[in-house]
């Protein structure tokens, strides 16, 4: 259940708040804010972490309905859901010169979208594991699947373009940024090349966000950035963060470190800097993950509230309940500290 912010500062947990109107941040003279209605309906936003279908998370492709596993009602039952899809849609394609190589045939998209997901990013490090031939696969399955993707494309202004959707009554507009280095001179979405939105082209960046900004009532950024294994954002997420908060972006989402990191404010924007693994081929850093559901109006996040899960032996994500629930949930609100967030807007 939501909290309003007149509790926030009596009641022994702050985490959910409910906060005034919003000002508009400034965006550039040209390219003007819409105006939202002026009372527009709140509706509610699922984020989970990293998704693949490789190892141990391979056999459950075989009935993509059931793939994401008891969780699967908790994003259908939000107005929107999105997630990271780590991974190459693609059985071609030579493996790059890298670590580890993820890779899931075009029945992943029938997997994600039967447990109610109605887009994920590709901005991530795994998308192009099998070069350009696996991300035109992965492109090309996802238009045949019907499911809306963000974060990569055919050219850089396909990659740094939103998923643009209206959700009772309010335009959302989703950008996907990747902030991994790892053969990002070679990944990196160019005008004349398929790829990544990568978050080192500052300049593109803000020129997302700015066109977003015309297209939507409310902006989301959806992140794939941080040191992996820790909780804490690092400085490079930080000053990242920073650039989006500028440049006009309401909502900031994140995953790949591998474990949850801090969710709060900054300013009046609402970040959520990691949400974990979620659907993981194999042994993981943590196996703590959940569902943040988001309740919106207009541009405010109205509160936030997470739906405790650990990943299973099968690598789906099972909901906790009883005291391993509440230790979770004051675990992720414990993680604002370092993130350095505010429990309520600025």
């Amino acid at each position: 259940m939501l909290v309003p912010l007149m509790c926030a500062a009596a009641c022994t947990e702050p985490r959910r708040s409910v906060s005034p109107p919003a000002s508009p941040p400034a965006v550039p003279s040209s390219s003007p804010s819409p105006v939202p209605s002026p009372s527009p309906s709140p509706f509610t936003l699922a984020v989970a972490g990293d998704v693949h279908f490789t190892g141990r998370t391979a056999p459950l492709l075989r009935d993509p309905a059931t793939a994401i596993g008891p969780l699967a009602p908790v994003l259908q039952g939000a107005d929107v859901a999105v997630l990271n899809l780590e991974t190459a849609v693609t059985e071609r394609g030579t493996p790059e010169p890298k670590e580890f190589h993820f890779r899931a045939p075009a029945s992943a998209y029938a997997a994600v979208r039967a447990a109610g997901v109605d887009a994920v990013s590709l901005a991530n490090n795994h998308v192009l594991d099998y070069g350009q031939v696996g991300l035109a696969d992965t492109l090309d399955a996802a238009a045949a699947a019907g499911m809306p993707v963000f974060g990569a494309g055919r050219d850089a202004r396909a990659a740094y373009a939103p998923w643009v959707t209206t959700v009772r009554g309010t335009r959302v507009a989703v950008l996907g940024f990747s902030q991994i280095t790892t053969l990002a001179e070679t990944w990196g979405a160019r005008d004349d090349r398929p790829g990544v939105a990568l978050s080192f082209d500052a300049a593109r960046v803000r020129a997302a966000v700015a066109a977003a900004r015309t297209q939507a009532d409310v902006v989301v950024a959806f992140n794939h950035w941080g040191p992996e294994g820790d909780g804490c954002p690092s400085q490079r997420q930080k000053d990242f963060l920073a650039i989006l908060v500028q440049s006009g972006v309401d909502i900031v989402l994140g995953a790949h470190a591998h474990v949850l990191q801090g969710v709060g404010w900054s300013g009046r924007t609402f970040v959520a800097y990691g949400m974990g693994n979620f659907v993981w081929y194999g042994t993981s850093r943590s196996t703590e993950t959940g569902v943040l559901l988001l309740t919106i109006r207009g541009r405010d996040v109205l509160g936030w509230d997470l739906v405790p899960a650990a990943i299973s032996a099968t690598g789906q994500p099972v909901p906790l309940s009883g005291a391993a629930a509440e230790r979770l949930e004051a675990r992720f609100a414990g993680l604002r500290g370092c993130a350095g967030l505010t429990a309520a807007p600025g």
